[in-house]
């Protein structure tokens, strides 16, 4: 009956190619009848499930290789020998509905119409779709939404309704689930595929090979579903088949099943599958609506799905595109940042060094289109005052912080321990040097960055080049060369130096 308690259940697993599929509970034997599936042994319709499975077997194998013509003709030879199979049986014609009339064989033969055109209509809703970049997600999710539009792929409601076009496709299912979940016994797979109560979503291709599926079992009253086997062919893996899979599982779940949560038994391996399709270790679904319904495993995560009312699962493209639409309208009321101003050409001035010989003039901020705009606002005074060496307390303006300037790179220059850093290092004898070292800098730089009076608009600048140089220095060398001991004295001394002249600003 619907619904009823059924202890021993499935755990779901996944192979070593991350392939979900049910591990089956060692206190469920295989030939255990289950009610509502139809056995492919002694029944008059298990050599037509046998004829369909080689026709798709055959579709598969010689699909693009046949016509229609010959494709009809052997199915309906084979229509012929499972209703003659059935007569020797039971002495009674085939029931019509498992009995399809050639006509429909040649119907559901056909391949889907590649050659649609998109209406006027759908060309002008793409021509008003804003340029918004679109992420990894949505670009997947939007290539197989237009694969299904032009009809190379369909993904499928299948039930085990006596229904020829279904009982392919299960056919289909079994063949598929076989191949990727090895440790499944073909017994078992076969016989929950066939259970009345497990329904399927399949990915069908457009010559109607299955290309995989999902399956679950519903349990009606209790509001819930619990999936058994989740698998894509080998030859379609990392295409994102597996999302758009789960995403239509849970439409026709929720809007044709009338469920509203999805549980499932998973192990290490398929933990981040389902994690990435919604599923959480957080279950909200009463207790007593599930438990003895399916069968607590040890080593198992039980992860629970919730399938929301108003969620458009098989259309989230358009669903994420309306909101990125909307959030970026807003944003465009609080700010300008999607005005796209023109960029300012650089310029560049020769500089007296032996490296370096150009050196790019300074631009005002404020010429920059879209600062102002943007609330930029030009710096406030310094908070120190200068001391220069006739010790005079000055302000930091422009000629007064290169006068500083200029007095203390020469105390620097005049010091015993600035000999490594006068000139470049001479990549002949540091052969790796300029290699390691990205940010060079050496006192002739600084002079000559100086002499442009452009270079240099804050002592932070000036300071910042100097430690460069001496970082650059101990990165490079060990800590035991004179290089390295000369470089720490010479920063010790420029903070002293830093320290007696300058002092902070009175208000």
């Amino acid at each position: 009956m619907e619904g009823e308690p059924l202890c021993k259940r499935q755990k779901l697993t996944s192979d070593a190619n991350g392939n979900l599929g049910c591990a089956k509970d060692a206190s469920v034997q295989a030939s255990d009848s289950v009610e509502g599936v139809k056995q492919p042994t002694d029944q008059c319709d298990g050599a037509l499930s046998a004829e369909l499975y080689k026709q798709q077997v055959m579709r598969q194998k010689y699909g693009a290789d046949l016509s229609a013509e010959q494709q009809l003709q052997w199915l309906h030879s084979s229509q012929q020998a499972s209703h003659q199979h059935h007569e020797q049986r039971h002495g009674s014609n085939l029931p019509q509905n498992l009995a399809p009339d050639p006509q429909q064989w040649h119907t559901l033969l056909q391949p889907a119409d590649t050659t649609a055109q998109v209406t006027a209509q759908q060309e002008q809703e793409q021509q008003q779709q804003p340029l918004i970049p679109m992420g990894a997600y949505t670009q997947r999710e939007q290539h197989l939404q237009q694969q299904e539009a032009a009809g190379e792929l369909e993904f499928a409601y299948v039930l085990n309704d006596g229904q020829p076009i279904n009982m392919i496709r299960l056919i289909g299912l079994k063949v598929i689930f076989s191949k990727q979940l090895p440790n499944m016994p073909k017994e078992y797979i076969c016989r929950l595929l066939l259970d009345r109560r497990h329904h399927s979503c399949a990915l069908v291709d457009k010559t109607g090979a299955v290309l995989g599926g999902i399956t679950y079992r519903v349990f009606p009253q209790q509001g819930f579903g619990e999936i058994a086997f989740c698998a894509v062919a080998a030859s379609q893996q990392v295409r994102g088949f597996g999302t758009r899979l789960m995403n239509h599982t849970k439409a026709f779940a929720r809007d044709k099943d009338n469920i509203t949560h999805f549980l499932t038994y998973a192990d290490n391996n398929a933990v981040g599958y389902f994690t990435k399709q919604g599923f959480t270790r957080e279950i909200t679904l009463p207790r007593e609506r599930w438990v003895g319904y399916i069968k607590d495993y040890d080593g198992g995560t039980l992860m629970e799905c919730i399938l929301h009312a108003k969620v458009p699962y098989i259309d989230l493209v358009n669903t994420i595109r309306i909101q990125k639409e909307y959030l970026d309208g807003e944003i465009r009321k609080l700010s300008n940042s999607h005005v796209v101003h023109p960029g300012v050409k650089r310029q560049l001035m020769p500089l007296d060094h032996a490296r370096i010989k150009q050196i790019a003039v300074r631009v005002d901020p404020a010429a920059i289109p879209g600062v102002i705009e943007a609330g930029w606002t030009p710096p406030g005074k310094p908070g120190y005052r200068l001391v220069l060496k006739d010790g005079n307390v000055v302000e930091p303006t422009h000629s007064n912080l290169h006068i500083y300037m200029g007095e203390l790179l020469q105390a620097i220059d005049d010091l015993d321990d600035a000999w490594p850093f006068r000139a470049p290092v001479d990549a002949q004898e540091a052969l790796d040097y300029y290699d390691i070292i990205m940010d060079p800098v050496d006192l002739s730089l600084v002079a000559a960055r100086m002499k442009t009076q452009q270079y240099y608009i804050s002592l932070e600048m000036f300071v910042a080049d100097i430690r460069k140089m001496c970082d650059n220095c101990r990165y490079y060398n060990a800590q035991t060369t004179p290089y390295y001991q000369c470089a720490t004295r010479l920063q010790q001394f420029m903070e002293s130096y830093l320290d007696k002249s300058v002092v902070e600003a009175t208000s």
